[in-house]
């Protein structure tokens, strides 16, 4: 994962952001799943300020990538400000709720993100995403298929996407964090 240059994303999933396909990760099944499965994660950024802030993000693991994709409304830009600042961020998988795991562990996901400047207004080189999207908020799909909607929310379908590379992953067996973590070095 090392040497990964920023490129633009050119509307395919091939080459995104800097893509490499070699860079997937060995994971444990059960930290896949939770990956797969889990609806929302927490997402951390950190304000110009220092303070860290989290808001609820449905992420998509690209595990042949290695990497996560999120991404946000612009007219919704503090991530992406706060990434641009400092790209240090961190994905919290703590919620099971609607995942279908019984007693899945909690797992804290610390990485880099890297995004571009450039606005998105078609789910093209994006689909696993949005099939995720439809797949976890069904709603999501029916107001996005209303044109009025659309029109009205312009803002909320332009996006910018987020690229999140893991560094380390502490993980929590069961849910407890009374216990020691166990940790993955990526």
């Amino acid at each position: 994962m090392q040497g990964r240059k920023e490129t633009t994303h050119s509307g395919t999933s091939e080459g995104s952001a800097g893509a490499t396909p070699s860079s997937g990760l060995a994971l444990p099944t059960e930290m896949e799943e939770v990956f797969r499965e889990f609806r929302t994660c927490e997402f951390s950024t950190m304000t110009r300020g220092g303070v860290p802030v989290a808001w609820p993000l449905i992420p998509l693991w690209r595990p042949d990538e290695g990497r996560f994709v999120l991404t946000t409304s612009i007219g919704l830009p503090m991530k992406a400000f706060n990434i641009r600042r400092d790209p240090k961020v961190s994905l919290l998988f703590s919620d099971p709720t609607g995942s279908g795991i019984e007693d899945p562990p909690a797992m804290l996901v610390q990485g880099d993100a890297e995004m571009t400047d450039e606005v998105h207004t078609s789910l093209a080189g994006m689909e696993d995403y949005w099939e995720r999207i439809f797949r976890v908020q069904p709603a999501g799909k029916m107001y996005g298929s209303n044109a009025l909607t659309r029109y009205l929310l312009d803002w909320y379908y332009m996006r910018l996407h987020i690229f999140v590379t893991p560094r380390r992953i502490l993980w929590w067996p069961d849910g407890d964090f009374m216990q020691t973590p166990n940790e993955v070095e990526v």
